[in-house]
């Protein structure tokens, strides 16, 4: 009987859980759709629909080029910075035990912000190509995971504590050296300063072909550890009794966060909040599971980004805001009413 019970409550919430992903992968999609429609050019709803699965042409060639070649890679990069960002904040949350962690807690976004700053004001980018900012900026986010992960390793383990204080320090030193390029830029000064304040103006197929596989790769492999994350929540001993090798559980995961935010802030420049609210929000909204929690958190953040980002291109037409600003803007003020409500709703 009692086993009989326990299959119901798992059917149940596997049945939650399938209609929460199905209900967000529709807004999702609904989100995407409707932002194509939005811009200096409104485009009609069935005129999109026309577009992307190549109707009979009764529309001016002008709306081929924005909805394709403007405004669809726009999204897609969009989306997949949102969903990278918030999958990695929601695995640093549960790696550090900790809800204020963020995708950037480990100095990566100091790293590739000096990564791109050296491109842009060397004129790397002039004489190698528009994908040279950002390929600077992943190669210096990378170089700053590892620094951290060499400075923190003790033998074979790497405590959770000396990483967090190694990342402050690595990202302190590379944040000096933001400064540095900023003082010898010269008339490079606004790039650095717009690639900071992060956006997708610079949107391209070419920066979706370089992040959708990392991305993909790097959130697939996050998920593929969510019952482990569920287990070390409850401590390392605990894990350890359950069978969970720890350290190296840490540091796959360790390893994929990393590399999908790099991946993100390498094509975006560094947007805040996004990694920091979502799983705060999906956490509250569909709990601390993290085997509905990361999916969850991966289509809000999407979700989010894309209206975010719709907003900053549209909101002073026909110029934009950085899409950074909105979502401090939002994020911010939302986070603060989250920490006022953290203890009671979620007990951490």
């Amino acid at each position: 009987m009692k086993e009989s019970n326990m299959d119901v409550l798992h059917s149940k919430k596997r049945l939650r859980w399938s209609l929460i992903i199905i209900g967000l992968a529709f807004g999702l999609i609904l989100t995407a759709i409707i932002a194509l429609t939005i811009g200096p050019v409104n485009i009609p709803v069935a005129t999109v629909f026309k577009i992307l699965f190549r109707f009979p042409q009764s529309w001016p060639d002008s709306y081929n080029v924005i909805v394709m070649d403007v405004r669809l890679p726009r999204i897609l990069l969009g989306g997949l910075v949102g969903s990278a960002l918030a999958v990695a904040g929601c695995a640093m949350q549960g790696l550090f035990k900790n809800p204020m962690a963020s995708p950037y807690i480990l100095g990566i976004s100091s790293g590739s912000a000096f990564g791109a700053s050296l491109a842009i004001v060397l004129g790397v980018g002039m004489a190698a190509g528009a994908l040279a900012v950002p390929l600077m900026a992943f190669i210096f986010a990378i170089v700053t995971i590892l620094l951290v992960y060499n400075i923190s390793r003790v033998g074979g383990r790497v405590p959770v504590e000396t990483l967090l204080l190694a990342g402050i320090a690595v990202g302190a030193f590379f944040g000096a050296q933001v400064s540095l390029m900023k003082y010898f830029a010269g008339e490079e000064l606004r790039s650095i300063v717009f690639w900071l304040m992060g956006g997708f103006w610079a949107s391209s197929w070419d920066k979706v072909a370089i992040a959708f596989p990392l991305i993909l790769l790097g959130v697939a492999a996050i998920m593929f550890f969510s019952r482990d994350l569920n287990i070390m929540l409850m401590g390392e001993d605990h894990a350890l009794d359950m069978g969970i090798n720890v350290e190296s559980d840490k540091k796959i995961i360790l390893i994929f966060a990393s590399l999908i935010t790099a991946a993100a802030v390498s094509v975006s420049g560094i947007i805040g909040f996004v990694g920091l609210i979502i799983p705060h929000i999906m956490r509250i909204i569909v709990g601390p599971d993290h085997r509905i929690l990361l999916p969850a958190s991966c289509l809000v953040g999407a979700l989010f980004l894309i209206c975010a980002d719709t907003i900053a291109r549209t909101i002073i037409q026909p110029t934009e805001l950085p899409v950074g600003i909105i979502t401090a803007s939002f994020g911010a003020p939302f986070f603060l009413y989250l920490l006022r409500k953290r203890k009671r709703v979620t007990g951490w």
